[in-house]
């Protein structure tokens, strides 16, 4: 059993890509695309790729997705509360190893026009339960979402280059 305790952590990552905001927040919106880019590279987990489970992108709606990593069960399961097309996402999310609740989190991505396309701003307000993720949750949290952000830009050069064009 774990000592009952609680670690807290905020963080905020920026990046710029080089596309309009419409074409990064549709990045967000569908199931399909976010299953595209969040398998990208780095962040494929060993056993299987992410299976979203579900996506109800709206104010009141869900995204659950599980997948395995070095025999752990991972399972994340949130919550949409203020959606702004190709402005901002704010919702809260759990996450889970084999059933046991690791973290919870407000995430609050932005979407900002700039002169070189779109600047995204991802802040994250964290909780992290138990020691059961290990004290090293919020630095492994920021080096995941640095990765799903990395993924990201791939996604959006490799997968929209025609887009970009028009």
């Amino acid at each position: 059993m774990t000592d009952p305790c609680v670690i807290h952590d905020t963080f905020s990552l920026e990046r710029t890509y080089p596309v309009v905001s419409s074409l990064v927040f549709a990045a967000f919106a569908s199931a399909e695309a976010k299953q595209a880019w969040e398998n990208i590279g780095d962040r494929q987990p060993v056993a299987g790729k992410v299976r979203v489970v579900e996506l109800d992108f709206r104010p009141g709606g869900r995204e659950r997705f599980s997948y395995n990593l070095r025999g752990t069960a991972y399972r994340y399961d949130a919550f949409y509360y203020d959606i702004v097309p190709n402005r901002r996402i704010i919702y809260s999310y759990e996450m889970y190893a084999d059933d046991a609740r690791i973290s919870v989190s407000l995430a609050t991505i932005e979407f900002a026009p700039s002169a070189d396309g779109t600047t995204l701003t991802w802040t994250e307000h964290g909780t992290y339960l138990d020691g059961i993720d290990g004290s090293q949750a919020p630095i492994r949290r920021v080096g995941g979402t640095t990765k799903l952000l990395d993924a990201l830009a791939r996604y959006l050069a490799e997968d929209r280059a025609d887009e970009r064009a028009s």
